[in-house]
């Protein structure tokens, strides 16, 4: 017997043993490796068809999220804007209620200052024309005792009004 060519009854056999083999495993073996082969193949389809939709609803609501944040920076600027403008607004309307108010204020101050000075001017001239009186008399009655002199300063007076 020779090691590398096999006996014929040998052949036959392993034919034999081969084909049960085969036939039990393609009967019952290879239809239920091929079912779950099937079914691997309909879930991983399946599984990627649920990846692409998630990947598109992730699209879609990063699209959304984006949009919302853009809304809303655009939404806190126009509120910065009118806050600036409405801050303007008032600073402005404060200026020219300030500026109203200090030309009242001064006018006011005008008006008293200059009532107090003719007041104080009035107070002034009364003093003088009573103590210009009071020294007139004096100086009167001590030039004027006699009846000599009080001729003479009337002739004097009335010369000088009649020279102006």
């Amino acid at each position: 017997m020779n090691l590398l060519t096999p006996d014929l009854g040998l052949l036959f056999w392993m034919l034999i043993a081969f084909g049960t083999v085969f036939f039990v495993l393609a009967k019952f073996g290879f239809p239920v490796i091929v079912k779950m082969v099937e079914e691997r193949k309909a879930f991983i389809d399946r599984a990627l068809a649920s990846a692409k939709e998630a990947n598109a609803r992730l699209t879609g609501i990063t699209e959304e999220s984006e949009k919302i944040l853009r809304d809303a920076h655009e939404g806190e600027l126009r509120i910065l804007k009118e806050a600036n403008e409405i801050r303007l607004g008032i600073i402005t309307e404060a200026k020219e209620q300030a500026k109203v108010e200090a030309v009242k204020l001064i006018s006011e101050a005008r008006l008293a200052i200059r009532k107090e000075r003719e007041a104080a001017l009035r107070d002034i001239r009364n003093e003088v024309a009573v103590l210009s009186l009071g020294i007139a008399e004096k100086v009167l009655r001590r030039n004027l005792s006699d009846r000599l002199d009080q001729r003479e300063l009337v002739e004097a007076l009335i010369s000088e009004t009649e020279a102006n």
